[in-house]
């Protein structure tokens, strides 16, 4: 890799230039599936803590600590 990076600074910074260009053009970014994976597991994680914030336990946790707070 040192002497990759090494042949293309010699060759000039416009080389190194197109030379990241060209490696990094494929990865573009997410497409429509990986977008549609990624808000599933967002709904997913998003419905889970709200059973556990919802739940009695927590509840009465978060109320103590509350009540704590404005004594």
């Amino acid at each position: 890799m040192r002497k990759l990076i090494a042949r293309l600074w010699e060759a000039g910074s416009g080389r190194i230039v197109a030379w990241r260009r060209r490696r990094l053009a494929g990865d573009a970014g997410m497409n429509t599936a990986e977008y549609a994976v990624g808000t599933m597991a967002a709904v997913a994680f998003a419905g889970v803590l709200l059973k556990v914030v919802t739940s009695a336990s927590v509840q009465r946790a978060l109320t103590g600590i509350i009540e704590g707070a404005l004594k």
